[in-house]
């Protein structure tokens, strides 16, 4: 899960940049603390969605939501991850 936090956080950095926001340009729009921001773009953070799409929302951007795909391994696959090497 940290990994994802990552890359979102990493899509969310580049944002401001684009629109020559400073941290302290998104703490003002936002009313978040500058750590807060700093914690989202480096992914970690920890708080509640509403306080995420404050940000989002300041540089254009929304999160959406996709159902899990499960996918089940081929027998070629299942046979390699049983198979005892001699």
């Amino acid at each position: 899960m940290a990994l994802i936090w990552q890359a979102i956080g990493k899509t969310v950095s580049q944002y401001p940049k684009a629109l020559g926001l400073t941290q302290k340009h998104l703490s003002e729009l936002t009313g978040m603390h500058k750590v807060t921001i700093s914690e989202i773009k480096n992914g970690r953070f920890t708080g509640s969605f509403d306080i995420f799409e404050r940000l989002l929302d300041a540089v254009g951007l929304e999160c959406e939501m996709t159902p899990k795909r499960h996918e089940l391994p081929g027998w070629d696959e299942i046979e390699s991850l049983f198979s005892v090497d001699n």
